[in-house]
């Protein structure tokens, strides 16, 4: 299957958005679809090799599962790869529009359990939830 692509303008300086997308006590405060599921930790090694894990999970603890995975390359302000433990790619670019603003965009493979309109919606909806995040904060 092709990759998904998404992207969001956030008003914000790239070295703003690059600390909220990727420090832990920021991560837990957005990194969720629906105002129903939370992100109650976050662990985040950002370095070629390095590791992350989000708990993601709904407020009620009905489901909930960790999103792990490997840095693949990690270019400051600009650019992150990683892969997903199922092997999925993911790229996120940090594209500097100006000094106030700056284009996030996400690249991903989709999983073969979902729709890819769910897919593609799903994580809009948490990149959606980064933005109004990091404009209000």
């Amino acid at each position: 299957m092709d990759p998904i692509t998404i992207d969001i303008t956030i008003l914000a300086p790239v070295e703003k958005v690059w600390d909220y997308f990727n420090a832990p006590k920021h991560i837990v405060k957005w990194n969720f679809a629906h105002e129903s599921w939370q992100c109650p930790s976050s662990e985040n090694d950002l370095r070629v090799g390095g590791k992350f894990k989000n708990r993601m999970e709904a407020k009620d603890q009905s489901f909930g599962f960790d999103l792990e995975g490997i840095y693949d390359e990690v270019i400051p302000n600009e650019r992150i790869k990683y892969h997903l433990e199922d092997g999925r790619k993911v790229e996120v670019i940090f594209d500097k529009i100006d000094d106030n603003t700056t284009k996030i965009i996400e690249i991903f493979d989709p999983e073969k359990q979902n729709s890819l309109e769910m897919q593609r919606n799903g994580w809009y909806a948490i990149l959606d939830n980064f933005h109004k995040y990091v404009e209000n904060n």
